[in-house]
């Protein structure tokens, strides 16, 4: 008898793990990626996907949840951060379409226009290495630094070669940059960060990317997952034009579609 409940113990927990079979386990931060998610929740139940939304707030533990099968996909990170993360880390994690872009921009409380910032000041750039490259792109492109000919998107402080302002730089993670506006004068931050924190890119930033940026965010599983059906509804319901609308309409430029298909 005891043999029996073990085993039947055992049995029910392959089924929990295997939430394909109609339940869908995504992870994602809260905003906007949980917002967006929870506008398809009842799209899917109606095709029989029953859509778990698990909220995280930093960008490791999802793609690890990911890796160990505690999450069927996740929606929180741009292409160049999952590969790079993949590498550092050998998981072995694929995107399987792209959804929006949320455009980096720098912040600041103390200065109202780039033209503003002061020789010297100090500037707070997210510490993962896609984003610190990502942030430092960002300025380049203002041309407020100058970065080393192959730094490429992994860019890091060390491949400044130019720096006329003698801006300082601090590195802090992502999810803490809205917070120290009070310590520095400026900061790079995420759109999924700064919206939280009440800035709109497209309003607030001194500077922010182009609507042609190539970080747009994913729908992330394990390789091999792309075309599970579950998935594919999840990424027909999210590429449709009620999604894009939603997302124009809710963040007024902070967030953008980039609908498109699969990424490669």
């Amino acid at each position: 008898m005891k043999k029996i409940c073990v085993l039947a113990f055992a049995v029910s927990l392959c089924f929990a793990g295997a939430s394909f079979a109609g339940s869908l386990r995504v992870g994602a931060t809260p905003t906007p990626h949980a917002e967006i998610l929870a506008q398809v929740r009842d799209e899917l139940k109606a095709q029989g996907v029953d859509l778990q939304i698990v909220e995280f707030t930093d960008y490791v533990t999802p793609n690890l949840a990911l890796s160990d099968g505690e999450l069927d996909a996740n929606y929180f990170q741009h292409l160049p951060y999952l590969q790079s993360f993949c590498e550092d880390r050998g998981l072995d994690l694929t995107s399987a379409a792209t959804i929006h872009v949320e455009p980096m921009g720098l912040f600041s409380k103390k200065f109202a226009a780039l033209e503003e910032l002061k020789d010297g000041a100090l500037i707070a750039i997210p510490n993962d290495p896609t984003n610190c490259g990502r942030a430092l792109l960002l300025l380049q492109s203002a041309g407020l630094i100058r970065l080393a000919a192959d730094s490429g998107l992994t860019a890091t402080e060390l491949d400044v070669e130019e720096n006329k302002h003698d801006f300082k730089f601090r590195s802090l993670e992502a999810a803490q940059l809205p917070r120290s506006l009070d310590d520095v004068d400026a900061a790079v931050i995420n759109g999924n960060y700064a919206i939280p924190a009440g800035f709109n890119p497209a309003r607030d930033a001194l500077l922010v990317e182009g609507a042609d940026s190539p970080y747009a965010n994913v729908i992330a599983v394990k390789a091999g997952n792309e075309n599970n059906a579950d998935v594919q509804a999840l990424i027909k319901a999210l590429q449709s034009d009620k999604i894009s609308k939603y997302i124009l309409d809710a963040y007024a430029g902070g967030v953008l579609p980039a609908f498109g298909g699969p990424a490669k």
